[in-house]
Order: C-alpha cells, then sequence, then structure tokens
C-alpha cells in the first residue's frame, strides 16, 4: 500500500519537468551561437581552419564519448539484471539517445578530411608506403560509409532500449524486461566492436603511423568514466530541483561513487598497460606517438592526467562516506569531467600544436558550442518522458534497496 501511495509523487516529478517548457533552450541558443562563432572564424584562413577542425573533432569525441558511455551503462545493467540502477537507468538512456543530433553535427568532419587526416590527401599517401599500404581502410569513401554506420547502429541500439523502457511507462508489460535483458548481450557485442572501431577511425588514424591494439578500450574506459561523472551531476541537478527526491537516495550516490572509483581505476590501468608495452618494445613506429607528449608543453599534460585523472579521485572517492556525500561526490564527478577533456585534448591535439601554448580560442568555443547542443537535447527529451520508468518491475527493487 505504501509503494502505491508513493507511486503518483514519482509521476508527479516528471510532470514538472514539462512545466519547464523552454529550459532547454537557453544551452540550444549558446551552443548554436558558439558553434557559428568557431565555424565563422576558423573558415577565415588556412591556418584557422586546422585549429578549428581540431577543436572541433577534440569537443565532438567528448560529447560523444558521453553519450556512448551511457549506452553502455545502459547495456551493462540490463545484462547484469542490475536492479538498484534502475531509477538512474531512464536518465542514461536519455543521454544515449544524444548520439542522435550528433549524428548530423558529425557530417562537418567531412569538410575537415584533409585538415585532420593526412591518409586522405592524396599528395601525401602517394609519397609514403605505408599509407599506401593501408589505403584499403583509410580512404575518405571507406571512412564517411564506416562512421555512417557506426551511428545508425547506435541509433539503432539506443531507440531499442528508449522505446522499449517508455513504453512499459504505459503498458506496464513485464515481459519488456525480459526482452531488453536479452537483447543486451548481443548489443553489448556490437557497442564493443563499433565502439572500438570508431576510436581508430576518430582518433588513433590522426597518426596514421601509430597503432595501438588497446586504443578501444582506453577510449571505452574514460567514455563511461565521462558518463558516470556527468551522471552523478545530472541526477544531482534534478533531484536538487525536486524531481527525483522521493526516488533517488544516498545508495544511489554510493552505487555511483563506487562505479566510478572502479572505472578510474580500471582507465589508470589501460593507460598504464598501452605506455609500459609500448615503452618495452621501443619501437619506433609505436614510441612516436609518446615522443611529442613527453617534451614542451605537452609534458606537464601528462603529470596531469596521472594526477589528476587517477591520483587524485582515486583518493577523493576511496572512502566510502565520501561516496555517500552528494557534495564531495559532485565534486569528484565535475573534477573527472574536467580531466576527461583534457584527456581527449592530449589524445587528439598533440601533432598539430607540438610546441608553445596548446591551447586556443576555437577550444572554448567548440566545446560551448556542441555542449550546448548537447545539454538542449538531453534536456527537451527529459521533459517528454518520466524520468525513472515508472512501471519497471524492479523500481521497487531500486528504491528501496540498501547496501552495506
Amino acid at each position: 500500500m505504501g509503494e502505491r501511495m508513493q507511486e503518483p509523487r514519482i509521476a508527479e516529478g516528471a510532470s514538472i519537468v514539462r512545466e519547464d517548457a523552454r529550459v532547454w533552450l537557453v544551452p540550444g541558443v549558446i551552443g548554436l551561437v558558439a558553434l557559428g562563432a568557431a565555424a565563422a572564424l576558423g573558415f577565415s584562413s588556412p591556418e584557422r581552419r586546422s585549429d578549428f577542425f581540431h577543436s572541433y573533432l577534440h569537443s565532438y569525441t567528448y560529447f560523444l564519448s558521453l553519450a556512448l558511455g551511457a549506452l553502455g551503462f545502459v547495456l551493462i545493467m540490463h545484462l547484469t539484471r542490475a536492479g538498484w540502477s534502475v531509477a538512474l537507468r531512464r536518465v542514461a538512456e536519455v543521454v544515449a539517445r544524444a548520439v542522435v543530433p550528433l549524428a548530423p553535427l558529425g557530417l562537418l568532419l567531412i569538410f575537415g578530411l584533409h585538415d585532420l587526416y593526412e591518409w586522405s590527401r592524396p599528395d601525401v599517401v602517394a609519397q609514403d608506403a605505408l599509407l599506401q599500404h593501408k589505403q584499403v581502410w583509410l580512404n575518405p569513401t571507406f571512412f564517411i560509409v564506416r562512421v555512417a554506420g557506426y551511428f545508425a547502429i547506435w541509433i539503432s541500439l539506443t531507440s531499442f532500449f528508449f522505446r522499449a523502457s517508455v513504453n512499459q511507462d504505459r503498458s506496464g508489460d513485464a515481459g519488456l524486461t525480459l526482452w531488453m535483458e536479452n537483447a543486451a548481450a548481443p548489443g553489448v557485442i556490437v557497442y564493443a566492436v563499433t565502439l572500438t572501431m570508431a576510436a581508430f577511425d576518430l582518433i588513433m588514424s590522426l597518426y596514421p603511423h601509430w597503432y595501438s591494439t588497446i586504443f578501444g578500450v582506453y577510449f571505452f574506459g574514460g567514455s563511461f568514466v565521462g558518463f558516470l561523472a556527468f551522471g552523478v551531476v545530472l541526477l544531482h541537478f534534478l533531484r536538487a530541483r525536486g524531481y527525483l527526491a522521493h526516488v533517488l537516495h544516498v545508495d544511489h550516490r554510493h552505487d555511483m561513487g563506487k562505479l566510478m572509483f572502479a572505472f578510474v581505476v580500471f582507465w589508470a590501468y589501460i593507460a598504464f598497460s598501452q605506455y609500459m608495452l609500448i615503452w618495452y618494445a621501443n619501437l619506433p613506429e609505436e614510441t612516436v606517438w609518446y615522443e611529442v607528449r613527453q617534451h614542451g608543453p605537452w609534458l606537464g599534460l601528462s603529470l596531469a592526467l596521472l594526477g589528476g585523472h587517477f591520483l587524485l579521485p582515486f583518493l577523493a572517492l576511496l572512502s566510502s562516506g565520501r561516496k555517500r556525500r552528494a557534495a564531495t561526490l559532485v565534486a569528484a564527478a565535475v573534477w573527472l569531467l574536467f580531466m576527461h577533456w583534457i584527456d581527449l585534448f592530449y589524445l587528439v591535439m598533440p601533432d598539430s600544436r607540438p610546441q608553445g601554448n596548446p591551447f586556443r580560442v576555437f577550444d572554448l568555443l567548440c566545446f560551448l558550442g556542441l555542449g550546448g547542443i548537447f545539454a538542449a537535447s538531453i534536456l527537451r527529451r527529459l521533459r517528454r518522458v518520466a524520468l525513472v520508468p515508472l512501471r519497471d518491475p524492479r523500481l521497487a527493487e531500486s528504491r528501496g534497496a540498501e547496501h552495506a
């Protein structure tokens, strides 16, 4: 009886979002203005054009990684039948659906292929035997086809799980839960393959003479940490506005904190494994990637990642008490979002800006532009659906679970 009496309060929390009818307009307008300013400035000269496209790729992969991290969270929660996460899952489903607006935004990268990827320039390929050998895979037409395929798969996956979850809100069909759990197993396999290949194509192929077979796992680790941090911030924002006050409790914070802690360690383990294996083998075609990152301003950024993406969050999230306190957890999450931005900057930028100040005005404009559109798409979708899966059979377990 008590559970039934509390159910309308969950529905009421969702209806309040609909009252904020224009909450998504502000970030959307900021995003469009900033992106327009970045494009106008970037196309004003060849030098600025290269800077613009590198900044755009950096911000694009940053927000794409958050959406893909959310999709991974949804798939893993269904695959493991994690009852504790049901109350958090709708937010993850909505963030994952941000791949939809990100798909057309990726079209802009087509105009910057020659500025970003040397393998796309026939004059460069004609003088490089290795690039000629890799031309079967690294050519503009096949690259565009592959990236379009990745987005088609991601949009299909997010659409399936989002629609099934929302349909369950209306129908109450418990069979939809089993359907999603069964689909999660093949979904994880497809997700892992496409995410890995996308990381190779979008980022690793910026340096076509270098390769790392572990790079896709590295990108996944950072993406998952990024989404967990973003999810903590977004859920805190919604709860502070009264939308989820009767649904989320301290144990959800604790669980998200534990996941963040685990994947901070996982990211550090993969980063160290990649570095250690390349350092130990000491092969010129592999060490060249780290060479530029160990000199000039990039050495400082490399050390900042060691301390900021691992040591500091490791210590901050080590205590169970700190993971259960909202202020501490949100502060750690904001810090990790910043360090994830630095991590992708470290992956994308060094060869295009080897000396001097690595930061440009385009970095801020592209971040505001793509970030504004990303935030607007999430807030707009949040006001159209309930903030929790209202009729998922495990919702009561998620709301009432207590953990040691």
